[in-house]
């Protein structure tokens, strides 16, 4: 069975200028926008308490984004906050004078006219660009990975956009919309990643995801907790690990908690980048087949490479069968506590703290993050069961155990 790997953050630090991205002022501005929505309501924050006890830890909490928007994932806070933000700047206002009635009404369409948004995506980021689209009378078009799902497919479609399945990995089919979205009239790309001169819209989009962090602390505190002493979360380009670790580096200046990274071993470019210790980004290139897909990104978005090296404390390269494990763990809760329908990029961080709670394998990192009877952990699924074949196949089925033999 293939181990967890891992890497403290030694890294060198630099001015934190990125940080300013995820500031308070930013994550209020996309939250105003997405309570804008008819059928927003916060996502449940759900409190395993029998968990914590069992593993040997104070509290563990997860956030559910499988009830975000009826979209069963949490992509959809960044691709509808960055399309806003790009309509408010073409038509001269700010988002503030931006709500959602506004952005869909017939005068403003004619105003602003169509564009067409071009991005790559395992899934979830596409539909919920398909999703935005749909609702501001725009335009999508979709390009997802070798070996992606047809459900995930046919979800986008579902939503109006143009949906295709390249021969080439999530990177590539970056490209590939970023290419075409010079070549059309209008055309913009929305990308969960940023490179060297394309960070505006990647900045928007991590501030969209802030909603679900300043939702969680939020919740947190009407629970009795002023403040997680640990944060778990996952990453793949790193938009939404950057977006989380930014906003509580905001909201707790000088004891941000103790923040844990967590990749699919097959694309593990920040463990990698940290593993290097030199501050410069490492990639992953290939086919990347994890069952984690929505993690299957081998190229680190440079602003949240800069937030997360200047305030993470470790990365983390897990193996499928952590991810399994998650899923089963909180798919088959503990009597009493909540039931977490979890996909397979959304329950990584689940299997990996209780890998590192039930294992003395894993006792040096253990003890590394401090974690022990008075740690208070919070988690965020990141999508509910978004291939039900595949959840079924590891969550009834047992594939991927996480015990040989």
């Amino acid at each position: 069975m293939e181990k967890i790997k891992w890497s403290l953050n030694r890294l060198p630090k630099t001015d934190d200028k990125e940080l300013a991205v995820m500031a308070l002022e930013n994550v209020e501005a996309a939250r105003n926008f997405h309570m804008s929505i008819p059928n927003y309501q916060e996502t449940p924050l759900a409190a395993l308490q029998h968990m914590a006890e069992l593993l040997g830890l104070k509290g563990a909490y997860v956030k559910d984004e499988s009830y975000r928007f009826g979209l069963n994932a949490f992509k959809v806070l960044g691709g509808s906050f960055a399309m806003a933000r790009y309509i408010a700047k073409q038509t001269g206002r700010d988002i503030s004078e931006l709500d959602y009635a506004t952005l869909t009404s017939d005068k403003l369409h004619e105003e602003f006219g169509e564009a067409t948004f071009f991005t790559a995506t395992d899934g979830n980021h596409g539909r919920g660009v398909a999703w935005a689209a749909n609702k501001l009378h725009q335009k999508a078009v979709v390009h997802m990975p070798k070996g992606s799902s047809l459900t995930r497919l046919e979800n986008i479609r579902k939503e109006g956009a143009i949906a295709t399945i390249e021969e080439v990995n999530y990177d590539e089919c970056v490209r590939i919309a970023a290419k075409e979205a010079a070549e059309t009239k209008n055309g913009v790309v929305v990308q969960d990643t940023a490179w060297e001169g394309y960070e505006e819209i990647p900045s928007w989009i991590m501030q969209g995801y802030g909603t679900m962090a300043i939702e969680a602390q939020k919740q947190l505190e009407k629970a009795g907790v002023r403040r997680p002493t640990h944060v778990f979360v996952q990453a793949g380009v790193g938009s939404l690990a950057g977006a989380v670790q930014g906003f509580f580096a905001n909201y707790f200046p000088g004891e941000c908690p103790i923040t844990v990274i967590a990749e699919a071993n097959k694309a593990d470019c920040l463990y990698r980048s940290a593993e290097a210790c030199d501050g410069k980004p490492r990639f992953v290139d290939g086919d990347m087949q994890t069952i984690m897909a929505g993690l299957a990104c081998g190229e680190p978005n440079t602003i949240s490479w800069e937030i997360l090296k200047n305030h993470s404390t470790a990365f983390v390269s897990c193996p499928d069968w952590v991810s399994a494990k998650g899923m089963r763990m909180l798919g088959a809760p503990l009597k009493g506590d909540p039931q977490v329908v979890s996909g397979e990029s959304g329950a990584v961080t689940m299997g990996l703290l209780a890998a590192l709670m039930e294992s003395d394998e894993y006792k040096e990192l253990r003890d590394a993050l401090q974690l022990d009877e008075n740690s208070v952990v919070l988690m965020f699924s990141t999508e509910g069961d978004t291939d039900p074949d595949n959840y079924r196949k590891i969550v009834w089925n047992g594939a991927y155990p996480s015990t040989e033999g």
